[in-house]
């Protein structure tokens, strides 16, 4: 037989599969849903919320000075793929008083020269940490009396940027969070 006829065979046989695909208005791949791979056209993709919580907040040193604080978050992922963690951003608080406002990572603008950013792979956890360093102006001898006696009041307000690892699906997502200690 000429070789010609499977060669011509193969390529109409892809052709027609390509043909398929492009316009049956499904999509075979879902890297979002709990479905698995292959799922219509119709379901909606649905970006699980990352889940955030406060690790703990340490005072690491205090003297006359200055205090150093750590502030660590847990981040889960709770999605089918992997999520890209690009910003976090807190505000503590000591008994109602900002004391820092942190971050962690940073959100590209532009053209992007390096990335500082996480990937949180699926159904797994990160924790993540920041210190802060607070001097003393002696205008506030409460907040170093607390900070001091390790006895102080903490609120973190915050927000997280995150999205899929994919490009093409999910979107850029935001989550707040609040807590207190």
């Amino acid at each position: 037989m000429n070789p010609k006829i499977f060669v011509g065979a193969a390529v109409g046989v892809f052709a027609v599969v390509i043909a398929v695909v492009a316009f049956s208005g499904q999509n075979f791949i879902n890297d979002v849903s709990d479905d698995g791979l292959f799922f219509s056209g119709e379901t909606n993709r649905q970006v699980i919320p990352i889940s955030i919580e406060l690790d703990d907040i340490s005072i690491i040193e205090v003297n006359e000075r200055a205090a150093t604080i750590e502030v660590s978050f847990k981040i889960t992922n709770p999605n089918y793929k992997s999520v890209i963690l690009q910003l976090l951003k807190y505000q503590l608080f000591e008994n109602g008083t900002r004391i820092h406002i942190g971050e962690i990572g940073e959100r590209p603008e532009g053209m992007v020269t390096s990335s500082n950013y996480f990937t949180l792979l699926s159904d797994t956890s990160l924790i993540l940490s920041d210190k802060a360093t607070i001097k003393n102006s002696g205008n506030s001898p409460e907040l170093w009396e607390a900070l001091s006696n390790n006895s102080a009041k903490w609120k973190i307000l915050g927000e997280a940027n995150f999205n899929l690892s994919s490009m093409t699906s999910g979107g850029e997502n935001e989550i707040t969070f609040e807590f207190e200690k």
